[in-house]
C-alpha cells in the first residue's frame, strides 16, 4: 500500500468540500418514473447520486446517460454508485459507497461515503472521503424498522466529524429545517 498523509487528505478534502451541494437526490427502483421530474425541480448547482442498483448492466447505463444528461443541464454534480473505472467511463463527477469501496483515492473524482457511525465516520476521513452521507437520521422506507439515529445523536455524530456531512434516511425539506443541518439527501422526500 502507498505511504500517505492523513493531514494532506484531510487539506484535500476541505478544499473539494466547499464545492459540495446542499441537496441530494438519490435514485432508487421506487423513484425511477419521477426522476426527470425531480431533477428539473431540484435547485441548480444540487447533487445527484444514481443508484438503480435494480437494473441489469445495459439499461442501467442506458437509464444514466439519460438521467446525466438533464442532471448536466441544470448544473447538478453527477455521482455514481460504482467503481471509479465506471465513473470515468460513464462519465460522472464522482463514486458512493462504504468508505472502503473508495479506496484507494482517484483523483478527479467527489468521493461520498456511507456511515452509520462514529466508527465509520472515522473509516471515511481516514481513507479520504470528500464527505459523508450519515444514516438513517429518521425512519425510512429503504430500511423499514431499522433502528435510527434520531436528530440528537446525528448532530452530535455529525458536529465531530471533520469531514462534510450529508444527513440521509427520511429526510423532507421540513425535517431538513428542523434538524437544522445545511446538507441533506432523500430518496422519497425529493421526488
Amino acid at each position: 500500500m502507498a505511504a500517505f498523509s492523513i493531514g494532506a487528505l484531510y487539506s484535500g478534502c476541505v478544499a473539494r468540500a466547499k464545492s459540495l451541494p446542499a441537496l441530494w437526490l438519490i435514485s432508487d427502483a421506487r423513484n425511477d418514473a419521477g426522476l426527470e421530474r425531480a431533477l428539473a425541480r431540484l435547485p441548480r448547482g444540487s447533487g445527484f447520486i444514481y443508484r438503480h442498483y435494480h437494473l441489469p448492466g445495459p439499461e442501467r447505463l442506458a437509464r444514466f446517460r439519460k438521467l446525466r444528461r438533464i442532471a448536466m443541464a441544470r448544473g447538478h454534480v453527477v455521482i455514481l454508485a460504482d467503481s471509479a473505472l465506471t465513473a470515468r467511463e460513464w462519465g460522472a463527477d464522482g463514486i458512493y459507497g462504504a468508505a472502503r469501496s473508495l479506496w484507494p483515492r482517484r483523483a478527479g473524482l467527489l468521493h461520498l461515503a456511507t456511515a452509520h457511525d462514529l466508527a465509520e465516520l472515522g473509516l471515511a476521513i481516514r481513507l479520504g472521503a470528500d464527505a459523508a452521507l450519515l444514516s438513517p437520521v429518521f425512519p425510512t422506507r429503504t430500511h423499514p424498522g431499522a433502528p435510527v439515529l434520531g436528530a440528537a445523536r446525528f448532530r452530535l455524530l455529525a458536529r465531530q466529524s471533520r469531514l462534510p456531512v450529508i444527513a440521509l434516511g427520511g429526510m423532507t425539506a421540513k425535517r431538513a429545517r428542523g434538524l437544522g443541518w445545511p446538507r441533506w439527501a432523500a430518496i422519497d422526500g425529493l421526488s
